[in-house]
C-alpha cells in the first residue's frame, strides 16, 4: 500500500510540474525577443558539452575496467565446453568495445566540429555509395563470422556423443525446486508424466511404476556428478517455462511443459578445488565478511546471525517462473568417481522408495 501511494504522489508531482511549465510557455508569448531560436553561445556551449560528455564516457570507462574489469564468469569455467563459450563471449565483447569506442568519438567529435553558426551552410549530398558500402559490408562480415563461429560452438557442444557413455540424469523443474532423477545401473531413465504423479506412494515425479526401466531409477533433491565423466541432463517442466541455468558449467536449457529439452557436458574440477581457486576464496572471504556486519546488526535486536558461507555449485532457474524464482536453486556437488559411486550406494532406488 505504501508503494502505491508513493506512485500516486510522484505521479501528482510529475503532472503538477508539466503544468507549471506550461503556464509559464504561455506567459513567453509575445515577448520580443525570440528565445527559441539557439544563438552561437548556445551551439558553442552545446559543443563543448558534447566533448566533455565523451570524455566523461572514456573515464568512466577506464574506471570500471580498474575497478571491476576482472570477469570472474569468463575464467573459471569447470565444464569442458566452458573456456569455447568464454571465448567466444571475450571475441564479442572487444568486437562491441571497439566499435563503441569509435562510432561514440565521431558521434560526440561532430556534434562539436559541426555545430551551428549564423552564416554557415550545411553541405547537403543525397547519398554516397563509398560510404554505403563502407558501412553496410564491414558490419555484414564480421557479423557472418560471430554467427558462423557461434554456430560451430553450439553444435560442437550440443551433438552430444553416445559411445561415451554419458550418465543420464533428469532435472525435473517445478514452481519452485528442483529434482533430479538418475538413470540407475541400466542409465536408461523409465517413463515418465506428470498425470502419473501420485502424492499418495511419493511418486512426486510421475515416474511409469509398471516401466522396467524406471525401477533402479535413483530421485534425489541434490545434484551429483563425477569429474570427467560426459553427463546428459533429459529436462522437464511440471508446471510453467522455467530454465536450468548452471553458470559454472556454462549450461542453460529450457525447461518446457509437455516436451523433454535435453543438454550435456563433462564437469572439469571437482567443488573442492573450484574452492581452493584465488578467485572463489577472495569471493568467500568478502561475502564472509558482509555476514559478520550483518550478525552484529542482528545480534543487537536478539536474532540469529548468519551463517558463514561456502561456496558450491548450483542450479538456478533463469525464467521469471513465480513469486519465489529468485530462490529456485539446487546445489550441485562435483567429486570423484569414486565419491559419486559411494553416494549412489547411499540412495533409495525409485521402487524402494515409493510408499507401500
Amino acid at each position: 500500500m505504501t508503494a502505491f501511494l508513493t506512485i500516486i504522489i510522484v505521479l501528482f508531482i510529475a503532472v503538477a510540474i508539466w503544468q507549471m511549465v506550461k503556464i509559464f510557455d504561455l506567459a513567453q508569448v509575445g515577448s520580443s525577443s525570440d528565445s527559441s531560436v539557439a544563438t552561437d553561445y548556445d551551439n558553442k556551449l552545446n559543443a563543448y558539452l558534447m566533448l566533455g560528455f565523451l570524455a566523461f564516457i572514456y573515464i568512466i570507462t577506464i574506471v570500471c575496467f580498474v575497478k571491476w574489469g576482472d570477469l570472474p564468469l569468463l575464467s573459471n569455467s569447470a565444464s569442458e565446453h566452458g573456456p569455447q563459450i568464454d571465448n567466444l563471449m571475450i571475441i564479442s565483447l572487444v568486437i562491441i568495445f571497439i566499435v563503441q569506442t569509435i562510432t561514440q568519438f565521431l558521434l560526440h567529435y561532430f556534434a562539436y566540429k559541426y555545430r551551428g553558426e549564423k552564416g554557415k551552410k550545411a553541405l547537403f549530398y543525397a547519398d554516397n555509395n563509398t560510404l554505403e558500402a563502407i558501412w553496410t559490408i564491414i558490419p555484414v562480415i564480421v557479423l557472418a563470422g560471430l554467427i558462423i563461429y557461434g554456430l560451430f560452438t553450439w553444435t560442437s557442444i550440443m551433438n552430444i556423443d553416445q559411445d561415451e557413455d554419458p550418465i543420464v540424469v533428469e532435472l525435473y523443474a517445478q514452481q519452485f525446486s528442483w529434482t533430479a532423477r538418475y538413470a540407475g545401473e541400466d542409465n536408461t531413465l523409465g517413463k515418465a508424466n506428470v498425470r502419473l504423479i501420485n502424492l499418495d506412494n511419493a511418486n512426486i515425479l510421475g515416474v511409469d511404476e509398471s516401466d522396467p526401466n524406471a525401477q533402479d531409477d535413483v530421485i534425489t533433491k541434490e545434484l551429483h556428478l563425477p569429474v570427467g565423466r560426459p553427463v546428459l541432463f533429459k529436462m522437464r517442466s511440471q508446471d510453467v517455462l522455467h530454465s536450468a541455468y548452471m553458470p559454472h558449467f556454462r549450461a542453460q536449457m529450457n525447461c518446457v511443459p509437455g516436451m523433454i529439452t535435453q543438454f550435456g557436458f563433462t564437469p572439469t574440477v571437482t567443488t573442492a578445488d573450484m574452492r581452493q581457486t584465488p578467485q572463489i576464496i577472495e569471493k568467500v572471504q568478502h561475502i564472509n565478511e558482509i555476514r559478520v556486519e550483518k550478525s552484529k546488526e542482528l545480534a543487537t535486536k536478539g536474532e540469529a546471525p548468519l551463517d558463514r558461507y561456502e561456496f558450491d555449485y548450483v542450479l538456478l532457474c533463469n525464467k521469471i517462473c513465480g513469486k519465489s524464482h529468485y530462490n529456485m536453486q539446487m546445489k550441485i556437488v562435483v567429486e570423484t568417481q569414486e565419491e559419486f559411486e559411494a553416494w549412489m550406494k547411499e540412495q533409495k532406488e525409485f521402487k524402494d522408495s515409493l510408499l507401500k
